[in-house]
Formats: C-alpha cells, sequence, structure tokens
C-alpha cells in the first residue's frame, strides 16, 4: 500500500461539520458594518448641526416632539446593536462549534427529528418564525418613528390653523399675529415629518444589517442539521 493511501476508518464523513470550516465566513462582518453605517450617520448628522440645519428642532414648540422621536429611534438602534452582537455571537459559536443545548441550534439539533423530512421542514418553519418574531421589534419600532412624525404634523396643523381667526382677518393688527402662528405651525409640522422619516430610513438600514445575519444565522443552523443527519 503507498503511503499516501487512506484506511477506510480514517477516511473523514464527507459532510461532517468541522471547525476548520467554517459554516458562515466573517460573522464579525455584520458588527462592522453596524459600526459602519451609524458612524456615516452621526457624521453626517454632526455636518448637519455644523451647517445649522438642525436649530429648527430645538425650538420652543418643537424640542418636546424631537426629544420623543428621538430617544425612540435610540432605543430601537440599542435593541438592533445587541440583537447584531447576540447574532454574530450565534454565528462565531456554529463556526467554532462551541454552541451548546440552550441556544437555538442546540435545540434544534436536539428536537428536530433529522431523519423525518416532514419534522425536518416543520422545525425550519418553526425556527424562521422565532428567529423572525425576535428581530421584529425592530421594525417596528421604525415604523413607529414615521407615524411620530405623522403625530407631530397633525399637531403643527393644529397649532397653525389655531391662530387663524375668519373675524380678525380684516384687522390687519392681527394679520402679523396670525401669519406668525402659521408659521410656527407648519414648522412643526414640516420638521417632525423629516425627522420621524430620516430616522425611520437610518433605523431600517440598520435592520437590514440584522435581517441579513438572521438569515445567515437560519441558514447556518439548516446546514449544520443536514451535515449531522448524513453523519448519523
Amino acid at each position: 500500500m503507498r503511503d499516501n493511501d487512506t484506511s477506510p476508518s480514517e477516511t473523514p464523513a464527507p459532510h461532517a461539520v468541522t471547525a476548520s470550516k467554517p459554516l458562515i465566513p466573517h460573522q464579525k462582518t455584520l458588527v462592522l458594518r453596524f459600526i459602519l453605517v451609524n458612524a456615516v450617520g452621526v457624521a453626517l448628522l454632526l455636518a448637519a448641526y455644523a451647517q445649522g440645519w438642525l436649530a429648527g428642532l430645538f425650538g420652543t414648540q418643537m424640542w418636546v416632539a424631537t426629544v420623543v422621536i428621538f430617544a425612540v429611534f435610540l432605543y430601537g438602534l440599542g435593541i438592533c446593536g445587541i440583537k447584531i452582537w447576540q447574532t454574530s455571537v450565534a454565528l462565531d459559536g456554529l463556526h467554532a462549534g462551541t454552541f451548546g443545548p440552550e441556544t437555538r441550534a442546540g435545540r434544534y439539533l436536539g428536537y428536530a427529528d433529522l431523519r423525518d423530512a416532514e419534522n425536518r421542514i416543520v422545525q425550519i418553519n418553526l425556527l424562521r418564525m422565532r428567529l423572525g418574531h425576535k428581530i421584529s421589534v425592530v421594525r417596528q419600532i421604525a415604523n413607529m418613528l414615521v407615524f411620530l412624525g405623522l403625530i407631530g404634523t397633525v399637531i403643527g396643523f393644529i397649532i397653525a390653523l389655531s391662530g387663524v381667526d375668519p373675524k380678525s382677518v380684516s384687522d390687519a393688527s392681527n394679520i402679523a399675529n396670525m401669519v406668525g402662528t402659521l408659521i410656527v405651525g407648519m414648522s412643526v409640522a414640516l420638521y417632525t415629518t423629516l425627522l420621524g422619516a430620516i430616522l425611520n430610513l437610518w433605523l431600517s438600514i440598520n435592520f437590514r444589517i440584522l435581517a441579513t445575519g438572521t438569515i445567515n444565522l437560519l441558514g447556518a443552523i439548516v446546514e449544520l442539521g443536514e451535515a449531522q443527519r448524513h453523519v448519523r
């Protein structure tokens, strides 16, 4: 027998999962994308502030709405960052083969009858639903930002129209006050709409990073289950 021949007992299983062959390479890119996207967002925010474009957000009638909308955004961004980190850690665990029975992968491999095709499909669909539900809160918060902006729009129109008195339109001395109130109300309406839309876009970009990582995690778990099924 030649030196480079391998006996059948020494030949590795073709579908075996080993730590030297990662299922999903470059898991850390999720965290790096999150950092990069938000670094660019903060840089643009500071540039807009330096240009004085954000001055209207902190006016007498605006600061409460600005604080509320921005607080909701920061809450959603924090949740998104935590979930991106957790997803990255889970992918790293699959890559290293160090996941425990309490993890998503461990529960899937423990409860699913990998030899039964119908059971595998049911378990995969359940896993997809659970992972999707886990990240849906970020998308809901992003949508909430738009609705908060629309609520600010309605409030702004109410403020604008509250200063209009049809009985005093013919009185030149009251025109200035009505125009001033109208301008303030329209500013509230436009600024809150713009703020809600921009922060919704910002958070939605982060959500797409999280969704991509979740899809990779689902695929890695299913691939690991299929590999172990063939080994069995």
